[in-house]
């Protein structure tokens, strides 16, 4: 397994799947001058402040494994950075983990105010549907399959549910590893397996398919959390580009504080042979996706 990741070259594989998913973005997202130009800016500040494009890339990666074009996966793949940049902007509000470092430099509420913060993200969230709604039907799966697959992730029973179980726990002493993995699978695996899905379904997946991808993005999803508490732990905030430490100092609830380092690092390694389990049937067809989900296995920011 991890021989086929070291023979695909994921550097370019994302370099390039970046380049793409950015020049859809940009012409997506309203120009910076167009009224309100600071609304714009905001929103454009934070799509474009860099950041790993991981979600465009599964998502462009799935279509491929299931035989499909990755063009006409783009739509789903912008959606979802959309999504996901809004839920950045709004988790590092002051009222949330009150975070002032966000990819290597300020957040959004320190540059803009805390008010276009909020609405920049309630921006950006309204936009994804709009790129959605833009995308092609298939055989299997109609535009509004893809938006109520989105709306599922990024709602109060995906990512939200998360948010609110992951602010409740924190300072408890009492939550269980069962507890703190819903919190990761809502929080996390559910956007990172939305982003499988609607890979796949851009390209006619068969049932089948679609559900080993979204086993497939549900064990890389909570295993790339467990990675990410380990993160906040070992790593500086220079190399992380964001603030470090955080989870500690909240008190918040994540798997070192539970189980310990070693044994979060065995959970994650389980966890990512699980997903690449998930995606043997697809064989050489899953190159890309072996390939991210070790190197979110092995990141160190």
């Amino acid at each position: 397994m991890q021989e086929s990741s070291n023979q695909f070259n994921l550097s370019d594989y994302l370099a390039q799947s970046t380049r793409v998913v950015d020049r859809a973005l940009d012409s997506f997202l309203p120009g910076p001058r167009i009224k309100p130009s600071t609304i714009h800016k905001a929103m454009r500040y934070s799509i474009f402040a860099g950041g790993k494009r991981m979600r465009p890339a599964l998502c462009l990666a799935a279509a491929e494994a299931c035989g499909g074009s990755p063009e006409l996966a783009l739509h789903a793949a912008c959606a979802l950075e959309c999504v996901h940049t809004y839920s950045l902007i709004h988790d590092d509000l002051p009222s949330m983990d009150d975070d002032d470092l966000r990819r290597g430099r300020p957040t959004s509420h320190k540059v803009f105010g805390e008010a276009v913060a909020i609405l920049s993200g309630d921006a950006l969230l309204t936009l994804a549907f709009e790129i959605l709604a833009q995308s092609s039907p298939t055989r299997r799966y109609s535009v509004s399959d893809a938006i109520q697959e989105l709306a599922r992730a990024s709602g109060s029973i995906g990512m939200i549910a998360g948010q609110v179980a992951d602010m409740e726990a924190e300072g408890s002493q009492q939550i269980s590893v069962k507890q703190l993995q819903y919190i990761h699978a809502s929080k996390t695996a559910a956007l990172l397996s939305c982003s499988l899905r609607l890979g796949a379904m851009s390209a006619n997946a068969t049932p089948a398919r679609l559900q080993a991808l979204s086993e497939f993005g549900r064990h890389v999803g909570l295993a790339f959390q467990v990675v990410d508490d380990i993160l906040d732990v070992t790593q500086s905030s220079d190399r992380l580009g964001k603030t470090a430490g955080k989870d500690q100092a909240a008190a918040k609830a994540t798997y070192p504080a539970l189980m310990g380092l070693s044994r979060s690092r065995r959970q994650a390694a389980r966890l990512t042979q699980k997903a690449f389990d998930a995606i043997k049937p697809f064989g050489a067809k899953a190159k890309a996706l072996h390939a991210m989900a070790d190197f979110l296995l092995h990141r160190d920011y």
